[in-house]
């Protein structure tokens, strides 16, 4: 289960279930940690996949290093962590930033990505419908930061103003490279998500291999708040890698099979 490991040269807090099967790695959002989400999915996945998840440098238990918090410094870290933990081709599931980093790996190194599940991820920084100013941590949140993290305190409040100024210009993938795209590919967001409907839908138009769940009555937070419905889209998802073949196919109607 999680231990700290040295992935080049820097120690990580890392997660790694036992159990047998296809490689699946959970990537958590920004701001956040494994330990936030991976309760939703473990119990349905462990049984029929090996599942990876880590805490990304400055996030969780991992500690801070100079320029972390750029994607560009992440996509790396993620590359470095399929190549020396995982070992083999795998699964992504990436939520928020999380997603962000998954897209980025299946542009860039194609070989490493088995399929994507991308929740509430954006591709460019304008895809987000609020400006999200600068909160002081409630008294919950810096119990729990003084207790996981290795930084000192202070530095909570300092990653926030930080993360928030990247977003402000991160990230800038052009739809392009997402067209890019090759593998089965799940797009899953909130009815009420901080990300816009019709940026979630020119990514989906924009990846080939792609299939589309908005979630009623969610928000950005739709993991949580509708657990056994996200995880039964994931799981259904992941079984089942094979292009819909639907009924009456119209957005798909170029490239069903023939019958």
């Amino acid at each position: 289960m999680p231990d700290y490991l040295n992935l080049r040269s820097h120690q990580i807090y890392s997660y790694e279930w036992e159990n047998n099967g296809e490689a699946v790695v959970m990537l958590h959002g920004g701001l956040s940690q494994t330990s936030h989400w991976d309760y939703v999915l473990a119990p349905d996945l462990e049984p029929d996949f090996h599942l990876f998840a880590y805490d990304r440098t400055g996030h969780g238990y991992t500690a801070d290093q100079a320029g972390s918090f750029h994607f560009e410094f992440q996509i790396k870290e993620a590359i470095a962590y399929l190549e020396d933990v995982v070992k083999e081709p795998a699964h992504l599931i990436g939520w928020s930033d999380g997603g962000i980093i998954a897209m980025s790996i299946a542009i860039t190194r194609p070989e490493l990505v088995k399929s994507l599940v991308l929740i509430g991820a954006n591709y460019h920084h304008s895809g987000t419908i609020l400006h999200m100013p600068f909160v002081e941590p409630s008294d919950e949140d810096k119990a729990e930061y003084a207790v996981t993290s290795p930084d000192a305190p202070h530095t909570q409040s300092e990653k926030i103003k930080k993360m928030l100024k990247i977003w402000e210009s991160e990230p800038d993938i052009p739809l392009s490279d997402l067209a890019k795209i090759q593998c089965p590919t799940l797009i899953i967001a909130g009815d009420d998500d901080v990300i816009s409907h019709e940026h979630t839908l020119a990514m989906y138009r924009a990846i080939e291999l792609s299939q589309l769940a908005i979630m009623p009555g969610t928000s950005h937070i739709a993991p949580k708040e509708k657990p056994a419905l996200f995880s039964a889209l994931v799981q259904q998802f992941l079984t089942d890698l094979s292009y819909p073949v639907t009924k009456m196919p119209i957005r798909r109607a170029s490239n069903q099979p023939e019958e």
